[in-house]
């Protein structure tokens, strides 16, 4: 089948995943430029390894920009990217690697952080915060919301998201653990242009790093293992069925108390989902027992059921 490049530009998904990419990015180059570039902190990130290799650079009297940097690095992932993982994660990688640092300059053009911070006095290093911790806790943060982000529409902020991925696809890490592997291995480059206390507190940074990410990627995954017996289980099946556009499963259980046959429906549902289908049961008084559990992460048939209701919706709407 030929496969015409400018097709998904004609998706409302296509356009929704560009805005999500570029807030994501956006949030990234701020964490860098205001958290990272002014403390010389150095996490496990490929914009932690490019402030290194920029300062290494200056020493030796070669003016070579930050953004310039992150670009060269990113575009050797990119290649990796694109033949160890997939294409789609490949492609959508190259926009988000290639306008990090031109963001991070428009940051830079906007509101320079030398406006913004302060000297430390324990470490003689300007700060925006006033201390590294801060800084480190700032950075993580707004780096892991965005880590999850692009991770939930199977994209990345690039760089170290690269590695991870591919520690994640091969040696089957949790996508935090990979983080934290990758970016260990870069904190110990800091040695270069830091004391030792910053390299552990890059350390450390990189670790919480990986929690937070694991933290937010759970939360955006969640699912409702949803049960209901009822006797009219078969007008909520069509429910989900038609309305929700899930699939659920059917149990005969044996009522304990009552030692009475009934029909148990299990599905799999979104939180939104999970609420209509209260309120459906509501609104429409069927009696029903049910009970709901969370689900942290769904593999298998989810992703391509989500991805025929998509195309449903796309095709309707022409």
């Amino acid at each position: 089948m030929h496969f015409n490049i400018l097709t998904p530009l004609a998706t409302g998904k296509f356009w929704k995943e560009l805005l999500i990419m570029t807030l994501g990015m956006a949030v990234t180059a701020a964490a860098v430029y205001y958290f990272l570039v002014p403390s010389k902190l150095i996490i496990g990130t490929i914009s932690g390894l490019s402030i290194v290799l920029s300062n290494i650079f200056e020493a030796a009297g070669i003016h070579i920009g930050l953004s310039l940097i992150i670009m060269v690095i990113n575009a050797l992932l990119l290649v990796l990217a694109y033949l160890l993982i997939d294409h789609e994660f490949g492609v959508k990688t190259v926009y988000t690697a290639l306008i990090l640092g031109p963001l991070t300059d428009v940051w830079a053009a906007v509101l320079p952080w030398e406006k913004l911070a302060v000297v430390n006095t324990a470490t003689g290093s300007p700060s925006v915060m006033g201390d590294p911790w801060f800084d480190l806790c700032c950075f993580v943060l707004l780096l892991s919301a965005a880590q999850a982000l692009m991770f939930s529409i199977n994209a990345s902020t690039g760089g170290l998201d690269i590695l991870a991925k591919i520690v994640n696809k091969y040696l089957h890490f949790d996508i935090g653990a990979s983080v934290s592997i990758a970016g260990a291995v870069i904190c110990c480059t800091a040695f270069f242009i830091n004391p030792f206390r910053m390299v552990v507190i890059g350390l450390i940074g990189t670790w919480i790093n990986g929690l937070v990410v694991d933290y937010f990627t759970a939360s955006l995954n969640n699912r409702k293992r949803v049960c209901v017996v009822s006797k009219e289980y078969d007008r909520i099946r069509r429910y989900i069925i038609d309305e929700l556009h899930r699939g659920c499963t059917l149990y005969e259980v044996i009522g304990g108390y009552t030692n009475e046959k009934s029909i148990e429906l299990e599905a799999l549902l979104t939180k939104d989902e999970f609420s209509n289908l209260l309120a459906f049961i509501k609104n429409n008084e069927i009696p029903a027992f049910t009970t709901a559990g969370n689900v942290s992460e769904v593999y298998g048939l989810w992703l391509k059921h989500s991805k025929k209701k998509a195309l449903k919706s796309e095709v309707d709407q022409r």
